[in-house]
């Protein structure tokens, strides 16, 4: 790759939108839910699943399930994308609302 298509491919990267949202982890044996929101879905499962591998994820709960099961027990999913023209305050605010319902649609922890 040339220094030209690198360039190009890094500032096609950069412009590209994010799907933000809401997705659940699922212990599949069990089916012990929790609910997390993302600024960017298709990079969340490496996110957590580094953070759990490495005992030093947020959710207690979540970490714990995690190192008392193996890794492929676990499943993730995205439950629902918003829009992608909210910013700033609106994007954080519907997150925030939509993990809310989410969690109790699910009867689910937050992650």
């Amino acid at each position: 790759m040339n220094i030209i298509d690198r360039k190009a491919a890094i500032c096609a990267y950069k412009e590209r939108k994010a799907p933000a949202g809401i997705y659940a982890i699922r212990l599949v044996p069990t089916g012990r839910t929790w609910v997390g929101r993302a600024g960017d879905l298709d990079k969340i499962q490496n996110r957590v699943w580094f953070t759990l591998q490495h005992g030093s994820h947020v959710s207690r709960s979540l970490q714990t399930v995690w190192n008392a099961n193996r890794p492929e027990d676990f499943a993730i999913e995205r439950l629902e994308e918003i829009d992608e023209e909210l910013t700033g305050y609106l994007r954080d605010r519907t997150l925030k609302d939509r993990l809310i319902h989410w969690a109790f649609e699910l009867g689910a922890e937050t992650a």
